[in-house]
Order: structure tokens, then C-alpha cells, then sequence
């Protein structure tokens, strides 16, 4: 609830005036407790009310405070407090009786009251109004606070997500050109010199050709290699194929072991799911290689009924909680965000034995959030995706 819930009448003279609604049976009491207030110099509008029905009725007013007596006929000061906090409204509340326990009053404040008198000492009940007044004014500031910071935090995690979306299709784009565009050229100059090559009737022309030939090979294979970076082409057989794959990749690569498990040998899986868990894994074996000094490191992939699952976990050094505290360490939180897209989280915990990273998506969850088809098989994934390229 805002500032602006809490209104405040302002008179010729430019004094404050404060709405206070009294629950209260009696009219002398009303008026003695008015008293004080005038005497403390403070300018009150007033309302007083007895009932149940006159209360529900005032709480889609707007009040500075409420004043209540304890006990009231067929109802109580507790009862009306207890309506007030489930009102959902922040408007201070002071509880007056002739006689009150302290038992009474401690589960008054506990539930919310702001301060409670006796009837016999209203010489407090002005400072006691203008404390609760400014106790609830802060406390209204913070909720408002802690609102626009969820507000923003959550405008900021939509930002993120988008990035990361438009990432993955700039990437996809720029692949797309490549293979389209460097490579048709690469593949035409490749069949030129090949052509120059076996006809050309000088030596020296054809050994310049073959040495062309070998330049224009390994551009083909740097342009192919450049595209899987940026799209990996192999998700076109499938999430179980492309894991599978960089498995072994990172091993030979490496030389450290890296073993690939999985409870299904096909996965049937929401759009952008496989691209999020590739680039997980791959994110995770690129730290394990160059951080974690392991010597082993296993993937695992589980499909339960509503959860996908991607574990990886080494036998490396671990992480200190000052290597997660990096300032610019942007890894694991790039991670959670492209995690975030299709509605999935990230989980890690390391120690001196090694490291664990799991990415956990819901796929109810996933498939809400793409109108991608949900398919996995290279036929269809080329059908949708038109990133998909063959070979140059």
C-alpha cells in the first residue's frame, strides 16, 4: 500500500489535519479523548463508530489512524485489529480500555497494535498518535521501497532473459550467414583451384594451386568449426547425440576422462531446451578444463516425469566461496539466466572433493514458454529451425 493510502486534510490556516476513525461505545469517552487532542495542539477530524458493520464499512476509507476502545458491544478491540491486518491496510492502530491486562496488551502489540493506553492517562494519547502516525508513514516508505526493488529486480531478470534470447538468434543469424555466404564462396573457390589445379600445365602454377587448395581447406574447416561455436549443428541429432558427442570431444581434447550417462536414448523436448542444456554443459566443462584441475568429470542426464535434469560434476579442486564472490565473474550468473528462459534454475556446490552443477527445468514449464514444437529429431528440427546448415 502506497503513501498516497494515507490521506491528509489540510485546513485554511495550512495546519494538518488528521482523520482518525474512534471505536468507541461512548460518547463522553469520545469527547475527553478529543480534548486532549485539541489541548496537545493537534487539529483532528473524527468519526466515531461502535459496531462490527460500521467498521467493515470504514475500512475502504482512507484514515490517518483508528482509536479503539477494548470493549465494545458484541465486539472488541482485538477483533477489530485483527479485521484491519486483513484488510491488508497500514493504518496505525492505538488501543484504549479503562482496564486492560498486560496480557491483553502484549497480544495487542504482538498483533499489530501500535501502542495501547489506559483511560485514566490520555495525557499520552497525543505523542503516542503523532509516533504511531510517523512509525506507520516509515514502514508504508519501506513496503513501497521493497515493492519498486522487486519491481526492478524483476524488470532486470526479464532484461537478462532477453539478452540471452537475443544472443542465441544473433548467433544462429550470423551462422546462418556464414554457411550461406562465406562457405558457397569457399566451397566455389575450393572447386576452382581443384579445377586449376589438374589442368594446369606448369608445375609451378599447379604446386601454387595445390598450396591455394590447402589454405582454402582449412578456412572451410575454421568456417565450420566457427558455426558450431555459434549453433551447434549437432542438436540437430538430438540433445542425447550432442552431449554424447561433446563428451568425447572434451576428453580427446583434454585428456581428462568425461563420462556421459542418460536414462532415455531419445528425448522428446520443448523448444530451446536443448539448446540450454548444450550450452550449460559446455559452459561447465570449459570451467571444469581450465579451473578445476580435475582428472575426471561426468555428465548425467535424467528425465523424470515433469523435470529434465543435466548433473555435472568433477573430482577437481572445488570452488571458494571467493572464486563465486568474483566481481566479474559473470559464469555462473550467465548460466542462471539462460537457465531462466525456459523456466529452469541452476543449483551448485563444491568442495575440496569437487564441484557439482545441475540444471533443473520444469518442462511444463519450458513448453509454456517457447511456441516451438516440442521435437527433437533432425527432420523436424531442421522443419522449424532455419539455422540448420549441411556440410560445405
Amino acid at each position: 500500500m502506497g503513501l498516497g493510502d494515507t490521506r491528509r486534510m489540510i485546513d485554511n490556516a495550512g495546519q494538518r489535519v488528521l482523520r482518525v476513525l474512534h471505536l468507541e461505545d461512548s460518547d463522553l469517552d469520545h469527547e475527553l479523548a478529543l480534548a486532549h487532542l485539541q489541548r496537545a495542539g493537534l487539529d483532528v477530524k473524527s468519526r466515531r463508530i461502535e459496531s462490527r458493520a460500521e467498521f467493515a464499512a470504514e475500512l475502504d476509507g482512507h484514515w490517518d489512524l483508528i482509536l479503539s476502545d477494548y470493549n465494545l458491544p458484541g465486539f472488541s478491540g482485538l477483533q477489530a485489529l485483527e479485521m484491519l491486518r486483513a484488510s491488508g491496510r497500514l493504518w496505525p492502530f492505538i488501543l484504549v480500555s479503562g482496564e486492560i491486562g498486560e496480557d491483553t496488551a502484549v497480544e495487542a502489540m504482538r498483533n499489530g497494535a501500535s501502542d495501547y493506553l489506559l483511560k485514566n492517562n490520555l495525557a499520552r494519547l497525543a505523542p503516542a498518535m503523532e509516533h504511531a502516525i510517523e512509525a506507520a508513514e516509515a514502514r508504508r516508505a519501506r513496503v513501497a521501497a521493497d515493492e519498486e526493488l522487486q519491481a526492478s529486480r524483476q524488470r532486470l531478470a526479464e532484461l537478462a532473459q532477453h539478452l540471452q534470447t537475443s544472443v542465441e538468434q544473433e548467433r544462429s543469424a550470423i551462422a546462418r550467414e556464414i554457411h550461406d555466404d562465406v562457405g558457397g564462396s569457399l566451397t566455389a573457390l575450393n572447386f576452382d583451384l581443384a579445377w586449376i589445379a589438374r589442368h594446369a600445365a606448369s608445375e609451378p602454377v599447379r604446386a601454387r594451386a595445390m598450396a591455394a587448395l590447402e589454405t582454402v581447406t582449412y578456412a572451410i574447416e575454421a568456417s565450420q568449426r566457427i558455426m558450431h561455436n555459434l549453433r551447434p549443428a549437432i542438436l540437430e541429432q538430438g540433445l542425447v547425440a550432442a552431449l554424447q558427442w561433446m563428451a568425447s570431444r572434451h576428453e580427446k581434447r583434454t585428456g581428462i576422462e568425461c563420462r556421459f550417462h542418460t536414462s532415455h536414448e531419445s528425448l522428446q523436448l520443448p523448444g530451446g531446451v536443448p539448446l540450454v542444456a548444450y550450452r550449460t554443459a559446455q559452459e561447465a566443462l570449459t570451467n571444469v578444463s581450465k579451473h578445476a584441475q580435475a582428472t575426471r568429470v561426468r555428465l548425467d542426464l535424467m528425465l523424470a516425469p515433469d523435470v529434465l535434469s543435466l548433473e555435472i560434476s568433477d573430482n577437481g579442486r572445488g570452488l571458494s566461496s571467493r572464486d563465486l564472490a568474483k566481481a566479474r565473474s559473470f559464469g555462473i550468473r550467465g548460466l542462471q539466466e539462460r537457465a531462466a528462459t525456459v523456466g529452469g534454475w541452476i543449483d551448485l556446490s563444491s568442495s575440496p572433493r569437487g564441484t557439482t552443477l545441475i540444471l533443473s527445468i520444469p518442462m511444463a514449464e519450458a513448453a509454456d514458454g517457447y511456441d516451438a514444437p516440442a521435437v527433437e529429431d533432425a527432420q523436424a528440427e531442421s522443419a522449424h529451425d532455419p539455422s540448420a546448415w549441411g556440410d560445405l
